[in-house]
């Protein structure tokens, strides 16, 4: 595939002048203050292992690993430790850590770009000064506000966005065999390994480092350790095999505020559904808005867990026990995880495993119950425990039951089988003339929502 050198017009040689105002996390930028052991990457490759180094190619060619050939010349690369690196970057600015990774890197890194907040990577990477690369994956699917977004930014930035598309045989092998929308139905991973990773992959092998928007508060349970840079631990480079591809997160270590306050201070284009309550924007089907308080990860793939919601593109993220469905953090020998108790109040009624049976047995229940079907570790059954302890209070006169019943671990199997469990939180109404359940539809849960729901159905 054709990718093309990108340059930056905007910033010339007062660079070194140039200072960007501290936001939060983001700290302000002299490019004379970078230690001195970065590399001139015209001279010498950083790469994670001695790797020989290849002839120059055309840069507006990257060939895949397939059809590389063996370089006329040998050269000994330098090995550079990323984990140490990472430690020095620690506390850097991602001004800083944008400069430190286009400087070792060159032509042999890109940008991707999806679209949403992460343009600030771009504006980042053009207050830098130096010649940058930007792809984006075309999933076929994206909202028409995402597509006129990119006219936009290529547009702004004087820059061609290098665009990654799926396999159209792959694609069309799934709609026909699966439908268009089977990801409600057996999840997420097979649409996006057809229409995400796998391009992703082949832009990657024409590559040995690659920057990302990822931040440690965006996702619950797998991102909240991520690096500033680290040896990418599932796709491969240029070079090939293992360790051949480095990742850059420059902006892992600022909160979302920050770099919220950082794109309208400088004037940044962004995404127009931002403006429509969205946050984290990917596909059309399995986006939509968020309401104030609701973490913007629960905007993506709402029906499925918390702790799932990550496409493929960052697999590495994800720890074994995630996996293996046992939930964040530490684990207990039952496999659930080690968190303080949600909800612990004398207005929620602590529901065990036979006392929900038994509640969905009666048929003439002698009063209404809400249920709450949570998991300590869900960082959305975190934010809403507030509100719930609330309205537990204000319907403790009024003859409604508030309970909670633990459905992670152990349970889960049977909350999905019976209780009709697809992601937590799930909310339950047991009417009282009514032996089935009626399941909270919304993604609302404030106090005034909630009680509608109880007073429609009661």
């Amino acid at each position: 595939m054709a990718f093309a050198v990108t340059s930056s017009s905007a910033i010339h040689s007062s660079f070194e002048q140039t200072k960007v105002a501290e936001f939060g996390g983001i700290q302000s930028f002299d490019r004379s203050h970078l230690s001195s052991s970065a590399v001139n990457f015209s001279r010498r490759r950083c790469v994670v292992k001695p790797l020989n180094a290849e002839p120059k190619r055309n840069d507006s060619i990257v060939p895949s690993a397939a059809t590389l050939f063996p370089p006329e010349m040998v050269e000994k690369v330098e090995e550079q430790d990323f984990e140490k690196l990472a430690k020095e970057l620690e506390n850097a600015s991602p001004l800083e850590i944008m400069d430190k990774a286009l400087d070792k890197f060159g032509n042999d890194i890109a940008i991707a770009f999806s679209g949403a907040e992460d343009v600030a990577l771009i504006e980042y990477a053009h207050l830098t000064g130096r010649p940058f690369r930007v792809f984006s994956l075309d999933t076929g699917r994206l909202n028409p506000e995402t597509y006129k977004f990119f006219d936009e930014v290529e547009k702004h930035y004087g820059i061609p966005i290098e665009y990654m598309f799926p396999d159209a045989v792959e694609v069309q092998a799934l709609v026909r065999s699966k439908g268009l929308f089977s990801f409600y139905e057996d999840g997420h991973q097979e649409c996006c390994r057809v229409r995400k990773v796998r391009p992703l992959r082949r832009a990657l092998k024409g590559l040995r480092a690659w920057i990302t928007g990822q931040r440690k508060d965006q996702s619950p349970g797998t991102r909240s350790e991520i690096p500033v840079v680290q040896v990418d631990p599932v796709f491969e480079g240029l070079d090939g095999g293992i360790g051949s591809l480095v990742k850059w997160n420059p902006v892992a270590n600022v909160k979302g505020n920050d770099i919220w306050n950082f794109l309208r201070v400088l004037n940044v284009p962004v995404n127009s559904l931002h403006a429509k309550g969205y946050i984290s924007i990917g596909c059309e089907p399995c986006t939509r808005p968020v309401l104030p308080g609701q973490h913007e990860r629960e905007g993506r793939w709402w029906w499925e867990d918390a702790k799932a919601k990550e496409c493929g593109l960052h697999k590495g993220n994800i720890k074994d026990e995630n996996l293996n469905g046992n939930g964040n953090g530490s684990v207990h020998a039952n496999g659930t995880a080690a968190h303080a108790d949600l909800f612990n109040t004398k207005s929620v009624v602590n529901l065990s495993r036979p006392g929900i049976e038994n509640l969905l047995k009666l048929e003439n229940r002698e009063e209404p119950w809400l249920v709450v079907l949570y998991a300590p570790w869900c960082r959305f059954c975190q934010a809403m425990e507030s509100s719930y302890v609330d309205l537990a209070e204000q319907l403790a006169g009024y003859g409604v039951k508030v309970a909670k019943f633990r459905a992670d671990g152990e349970e889960k199997a049977f909350a999905q089988r019976e209780l009709q469990l697809g992601s937590f939180p799930t909310l339950l109404l047991f009417p009282k003339h009514s032996s089935r359940p009626v399941k909270y539809p919304s993604e609302k849960r404030d106090i005034d929502s909630l009680l509608a729901f109880v007073n429609a159905l009661q």
